[in-house]
C-alpha cells in the first residue's frame, strides 16, 4: 500500500514505471498466498516463495530507478528497501525451511 500511495506521485508520463512497480509489488503477496495454499505440494510451495521472492527484489530495482528519477527521496527508497529487506528475509527463512511450514 506504500507504494501505492508514493506512485500516486509520479507523473502520468511514468505510468509505464507505475505499472510495473505496482505489478510486482503486489505480485509479492498474490504469491505468498498462492503458496500458502500450496503447502501441501512442498515443491510447488517452495516455487510460488521463489516466484515471490523474484518479484520482491525486482520492485526494488523499480524503486531504485523511481529516485534516480528524482520519484523519490532517498528516505522513501530507504524505508520501502528495509521493508522489503524483511520480506525477503522472511521469504528467505521460509524457503529454506520449507519442512516447518508445508502440510505433511
Amino acid at each position: 500500500m506504500r507504494i501505492f500511495e508514493l506512485t500516486n506521485t509520479f507523473p502520468r508520463k511514468e505510468y509505464s514505471l507505475v505499472d510495473q512497480i505496482l505489478r510486482s509489488s503486489r505480485s509479492v503477496c498474490a504469491n505468498i498466498a498462492e503458496a500458502w495454499r500450496k503447502r501441501r505440494y512442498p515443491a510447488h510451495f517452495v516455487s510460488k516463495l521463489s516466484d515471490a521472492e523474484t518479484e520482491a527484489d525486482e520492485t526494488r530495482v523499480w524503486v531504485e530507478i523511481a529516485r534516480r528519477c528524482g520519484y523519490l527521496t532517498v528516505e522513501q527508497e530507504d524505508e520501502l528497501y528495509a521493508a522489503y529487506d524483511i520480506i525477503l528475509g522472511q521469504l528467505v527463512l521460509m524457503i529454506s525451511n520449507s519442512k516447518d511450514w508445508t502440510i505433511r
